[in-house]
């Protein structure tokens, strides 16, 4: 159960505006908007508080909207004081939709930067003795923020999500629940927030709940929703272990997949959420379904042994799935999305396996060498051949790798140039790093900061 609250003179919310990285300036129109078809409204409505108190008219937005890369409000600081500033402690971090930028959430507030060129673009220190935020979600480089306290000392209960509205510097509005606040994600029409074993989606411009849905226990907040132009595409856990949901909201499908035997670990889709990738907790495979039918297009192994995966994440065109892990190595697979071709590839290859063994003449029927990658480590060894190689021999292995420490957590997206990777880590590491479509192998650092130094520095 939530509940809704709203504050007077709200800015803007955000419109279906064709530009994702235009920052929406403050709006005005009184007019609320039809539920049936919430892909078009032109006109935005101010949110809807408990009661009937009426709120008043939103402004209207400007014909020229300021970009947030050109964000004119200076950083803010800390008061003056003469005591040395608090060490920070990072409690979330993530890009937003387009990976252009990302957020990080602190013991002492929030801060956005931009991945290309790499800077800090702004930040709002609420406390030097708290002020915790636990997620920052961005509409991607829009003024509205949705923010949940979180650490030791939050700056707002762990059981709400506040609208935050950086133009006035201040919370416009706020969602509570009963329970505290895994995650939330943004779209320009929806806002999802997902508890323990629950998801809630609202839509955007009045905060009307919309659908509710029950989980398998959360911990993560593990949610996935689409940001392209069509419609809304959301993926979250099913009821089972190793089960994922698909929510096709303008068809009114749900698609459940069977994706691991074990508990579901990471998820992500493509913009148009089409395609799905997921791991289970034992981080070996990674597995790309349609969402439409949740048939498995692709199946690419991580390793051989056990790993906690941090992050999944598509290429714009698809081409490419990055994933990172504990065990300190950035993979870059290729994808090869053909269901038809795929299956005779495999046909294929097991019809040459087989009778490459019968072949009196073929050292194929004594035995075989080959190389086994334990995370990019290639070890070479001579095997009995026993008829059909087992699956793990004939598994798919990454294209490209980027090692860092081992045990460390990174979030990883592609970066808006050309065979490039962005990673970041909670030890406020930033990377960006290119690597070869054809060739593979080691990618090439190519930009290294620390975010969390005042500077920037590497």
């Amino acid at each position: 159960m939530a509940t809704l609250s709203a504050y007077s003179s709200p800015a803007a919310w955000p419109n279906e505006n064709p530009n994702p990285a235009v920052l929406l300036q403050q709006s005005a129109t009184g007019e609320e908007q039809q539920l049936d078809n919430p892909q078009s409204y032109d006109s935005l409505s101010s949110i809807m508080p408990q009661e009937n108190h009426q709120l008043p008219p939103l402004a209207q937005s400007p014909s020229n909207p300021s970009p947030l890369t050109n964000y004119s409000s200076p950083i803010s600081s800390p008061p003056e004081s003469s005591s040395p500033l608090p060490s920070v402690a990072l409690l979330h971090l993530s890009f937003n939709q387009d990976s252009g930028c990302f957020a990080v959430g602190t013991d002492h507030g929030f801060r956005i930067y931009n991945c290309d060129p790499f800077r800090e673009i702004f930040r709002r220190d609420f406390d030097r003795r708290g002020g915790g935020i636990g997620a920052v979600e961005m509409l991607f480089r829009c003024n509205i923020l949705a923010l949940v306290g979180g650490g030791a000392d939050p700056q707002y209960p762990p059981n709400k999500v506040m609208i935050w509205d950086d133009h006035q510097s201040r919370c416009i509005g706020e969602l509570s629940f009963r329970s505290e606040v895994r995650s939330v994600k943004l779209r320009r029409d929806r806002i999802i927030v997902v508890l323990e074993q629950k998801i809630f989606v609202y839509n955007f411009s009045d905060l009307k709940l919309l659908h509710q849905i029950e989980t398998i226990a959360n911990p993560k907040g593990l949610c996935a929703v689409s940001h392209g132009a069509g419609s809304l595409v959301l993926v979250c856990p099913g009821l089972q272990k190793g089960q994922v949901r698909v929510e096709h909201y303008a068809s009114k499908r749900t698609k459940f997949i069977m994706a691991h035997d074990s508990r579901i670990a990471c998820f992500a889709i493509t913009q148009d959420g089409q395609l799905l990738a997921t791991s289970s907790t034992k981080g070996t495979l990674v597995r790309i379904f349609s969402t439409s039918d949740g048939s498995l297009l692709q199946e690419v192994r991580r390793g051989a042994d056990r790993a906690e995966i941090y992050s999944l994440a598509f290429s714009s065109t698809a081409q490419w799935l990055a994933v990172s892990s504990d065990k300190g190595t950035v993979h870059v697979f290729s994808l090869k999305l053909n269901p038809e071709a795929k299956m005779n590839d495999i046909s294929r290859t097991t019809t040459d396996s087989n009778h490459a063994a019968g072949s009196p003449g073929s050292s194929l029927s004594f035995n075989i060498i080959v190389e086994i990658c334990f995370d990019g480590i290639l070890i070479s060894s001579k095997l009995p051949h026993a008829g059909v190689l087992p699956k793990y021999f004939s598994s798919e292995w990454s294209v490209a790798q980027f090692r860092l420490l081992e045990g460390s957590q990174y979030v990883v997206a592609f970066g808006h140039q050309k065979n490039t990777v962005v990673i970041l880590g909670f030890d406020g590491s930033f990377y960006r790093c290119q690597f070869d479509p054809v060739n593979g192998g080691e990618m090439t650092q190519l930009e290294h900061h620390n975010f969390l130094k005042p500077d920037g520095s590497s």
